[in-house]
């Protein structure tokens, strides 16, 4: 497919995803004290399976770990999970400085160490937290989703009892979780940052030159194989924002581990049908959450 065609149907999907109202949540909750560290849950719409409680899907938003975008943008597919039966906490957390921007500059990427800290805080609260806001919604059967750089903090977070012994977030063991599903992840920096993907976002969220391989080890998912989680990405072969190469570079780096780590690759879709609940990307996307999650 030539390039201008790929772009234009690029530009097209990312209008279409970004065309949804926001949703309102029923219930947000803090687990912090940062306007940042708050969880919207949205409770199940429909009844979908056995019965009795349902599981919960966590979502962790994309946008580069950049403090424009935030957990807003993607509660169109928060909804969409909703109505698909589940219950789901989308989750917010401190990204880049919202400091002035220099004309032409792209803003930061993500803050050292508080984007970290602040979803492995949310995941720990989470239990917590969901029997008070979704009494209905089973934490033992959670799997966690996330798009983009969103996609990324969902893999590390299912890996925090693999980070070296030394990292604040490590945990005694493997999370309590049915699974992980990331939607055109930023999965393996080196790759990513080969690629310049996001314009170097992996780098910057790393602190920079002279910090990114230092930290290499404490954030990239691609280094915290194997997890024992089930793992599912899911790719769109046209995605121009995080290629399809950083996805195969994380299975890549899984199997080398000796775990195997599910693909799905989609033809002729880009970055954004993912969320986009017009889209029937987005459909191929809550079939591989209810196949874990059920």
């Amino acid at each position: 497919m030539p390039d201008d065609v790929v772009a234009a149907r690029a530009a097209a999907e990312e209008a279409s995803a970004f065309a949804h109202p926001p949703v309102e949540p029923d219930v947000t909750t803090a687990y912090g004290d940062h306007p940042d560290q708050v969880i919207d849950f949205y409770v199940p719409r429909a009844q979908v399976g056995p019965g009795g409680s349902v599981p919960l899907v966590v979502v962790l938003h994309g946008g580069a770990w950049r403090a424009p975008y935030d957990r807003r943008h993607i509660t169109p597919f928060a909804d969409f999970l909703a109505q698909r039966g589940f219950a789901v906490a989308n989750v917010e957390y401190r990204r880049g400085a919202e400091s002035p921007v220099p004309e032409g500059e792209s803003p930061i990427a993500g803050r050292w160490p508080d984007t970290f800290d602040d979803v492995a805080a949310a995941l720990d609260a989470l239990p917590a937290l969901v029997r008070e806001a979704v009494p209905q919604a089973d934490a033992r059967r959670t799997v966690l989703t996330g798009h983009s750089a969103g996609g990324h903090l969902a893999l590390w977070a299912a890996s925090r009892h693999v980070l070296p012994a030394d990292a604040p977030w490590r945990t005694g063991g493997s999370a309590s979780l049915r699974g992980v599903v990331a939607l055109a992840p930023i999965a393996d920096f080196a790759v990513a940052e080969k690629l310049d993907v996001c314009g170097g976002a992996a780098h910057q969220l790393l602190g920079g030159e002279g910090q990114f391989g230092e930290r290499r080890p404490y954030a990239d998912p691609a280094l915290l194989l194997p997890t024992g989680v089930a793992t599912t990405l899911v790719q769109g072969r046209t995605d121009l924002v995080v290629p399809q190469a950083v996805a195969e570079a994380y299975a890549d780096a899984a199997a080398k581990a000796g775990e195997v780590v599910g693909l799905t690759l989609l033809e002729d879709v880009g970055h954004f049908p993912l969320i986009d609940p017009a889209a029937d990307a987005c459909a191929v996307v809550a079939e591989e959450i209810a196949q874990l999650a059920w």
